[in-house]
């Protein structure tokens, strides 16, 4: 057999040679590509010949299927009905990137992708009850994936007990003449492995060791939401508490279930003195609404309270403001709490000022937190 390299120096059309392999994928090729952490070698999962050839390449004399490649995050949801939050959460931190999760699929046969596979061939995809799903960030898997419009399994392109290729010139080394096209972008830009991560119910565990390390898995397993203000003691504490409670209800868990569960609130004054109460008038209304406050302790606004954060509410401009002085590289994932506007300060006013801060602070967390349950229920 012949392989045909597709080299972006050297092919002048190169979008549609990645077309011309998306399609010979499709018809049950196998395609030598590149991905962020190592190239791959892929195969039409809904096609027995392909899948086998595949087998045959790798030397796999095992039946555990080869890890699922999406062209996109959404994808997901073809494979995993439903999954849990925290496998969610890996996927809209790390998805595009080198992280595969293995989420329980306890019945194939359910899913979407099982309408466009034959039944036989579902074993090639999913494994005991599980599903490995890989979505790489590299631009040109994520085109050949999507124009093959079939179900994609691939592995690394090398034969068994062989490095895992980091350039098109090892692929060869281990492939040519054995696949149909090598896609060739030049060197890989991690150099290393995806983690493999598995997740069952609410908790995870790393199956295999790679580019993303377990303190930063130890960060993206949790949903985090700040909450900024000037001394942290009205009302980011009073959006803090009102998130907090209303998330807990529309879960059904305690605050100390939703911190076990992987939800942490919080918030932070760009000047605040640690340790200092939230204030009276805060109390007050956090009380006529059922919400104790009165164990609140302010914290000042630091770099690592950003970086650890998932999404930050500013009550106002200059406070968004700080936070990207402080932390340029937040910009996505700073905003104003209430999209119409800054939340005045009740600081020094009487209760008819904290009521109408609660009030506008109360619709704000409401709208909010609508678009996160939305978003944390779907890939």
């Amino acid at each position: 057999m012949r392989t045909t390299i597709l080299s972006l120096d050297e092919t002048t059309s190169y979008v549609s040679a990645l077309s011309e392999a998306a399609a010979a994928l499709r018809n049950g090729a196998l395609v030598v590509f590149p991905t962020e952490t190592v190239y791959g070698v892929a195969a039409n999962a809904a096609d027995p010949a392909a899948v086998a050839r595949l087998r045959q390449v790798k030397q796999r004399r095992d039946d555990k299927p080869f890890t699922v490649h999406l062209a996109g995050r959404a994808d997901a949801g073809k494979y995993v009905r439903s999954s849990a939050p925290v496998a969610r959460r890996f996927a809209r931190k790390a998805w595009a990137g080198p992280l595969t999760l293995v989420c329980d699929t306890p019945d194939p046969r359910e899913t979407e992708i099982a309408e466009a596979c034959p039944p036989e061939q579902l074993d090639q995809i999913f494994h005991k009850g599980t599903v490995g799903l890989r979505c790489p960030d590299h631009p040109d898997a994520a085109r050949l994936i999507a124009e093959a419009g079939v179900p994609v399994v691939a592995s690394s392109a090398n034969r068994a007990g062989s490095a895992p290729p980091l350039d098109a010139a090892g692929a060869l080394r281990e492939l040519d003449g054995a696949v149909e096209f090598v896609i060739d972008a030049g060197r890989t830009r991690l150099s290393k492995p995806s983690t493999v991560v598995r997740v069952s119910g609410g908790g995870w565990r790393i199956e295999r060791p790679g580019a993303i390390e377990k303190r930063t898995l130890d960060r993206m397993a949790r949903s985090e939401i700040l909450f900024v203000c000037t001394g942290n003691s009205c009302r980011s504490p009073l959006a803090e508490y009102l998130y907090r409670d209303r998330l807990g209800r529309r879960l059904g868990l305690s605050p100390e279930a939703l911190e076990r569960a992987g939800y942490r609130v919080s918030s932070a004054g760009t000047f605040a003195a640690r340790g200092g109460s939230a204030s009276q008038g805060t109390l007050d209304e956090l009380a006529r609404r059922g919400i104790d406050g009165r164990g609140h302790r302010a914290q000042p606004l630091t770099v690592d309270l950003i970086q650890r954060v998932e999404r930050i509410y500013a009550l106002a401009a200059e406070h968004r403001e700080i936070v990207l002085d402080l932390s340029p590289g937040a910009a996505t994932r700073v905003a104003w709490l209430d999209e119409s506007g800054s939340v005045p300060d009740p600081i020094g006013g009487g209760p008819d000022e904290y009521a109408r801060c609660a009030e506008q602070i109360e619709r704000a967390v409401d709208q909010r937190l609508e678009v996160f349950l939305d978003e944390d229920c779907h890939w």
